[in-house]
């Protein structure tokens, strides 16, 4: 099980968090975790999160693109064996949950952008405020 490693800031002005061993982990818990669970925590606790793989191209376009809007996802690099927990298995990283809702990979993050409904979905989800949309 991993548990959480510290980055910040990120290249592109997010906060960067990456999954690593528990016991190297100044932030992990006593009890363990499954790895659904903790994304399903990690997605409750934060309004936009990226769940990233090291070295993923369309991940960094996708968070390039949030923080071109304004936005500032945590982002989770996720190991091999944390993939299949990511909206269901269903993408494979990026994906994009907004809200506590899966938006899905990047494409999809696109399409929303394109049909000007991801600025309103951060708005909703507190991610943004209207002053500070760019």
């Amino acid at each position: 099980m991993q548990g959480l490693r510290c980055y910040f800031p990120a290249s592109d002005g997010g906060v960067r968090l990456e999954l690593g061993p528990a016991a190297a982990s100044q932030l992990s818990i006593d009890v363990p975790e499954p790895a659904d669970a903790r994304i399903r925590r990690l997605i409750s606790e934060n309004p936009v999160i990226v769940f990233s793989r090291a070295g993923c191209c369309m991940c960094h376009v996708m968070r390039r693109l949030l923080a071109a809007v304004g936005a500032h996802p945590t982002v989770i690099e996720l190991g091999e064996d944390e993939i299949a927990a990511v909206c269901g298995g269903e993408f494979a990283p990026p994906a994009l949950y907004v809200g506590g809702a899966c938006v899905g990979g990047l494409e999809s993050m696109v399409a929303l952008h394109l049909s000007n409904g991801l600025v309103p979905k951060l708005l909703q989800a507190g991610a943004l405020k209207k002053e500070n949309i760019k």
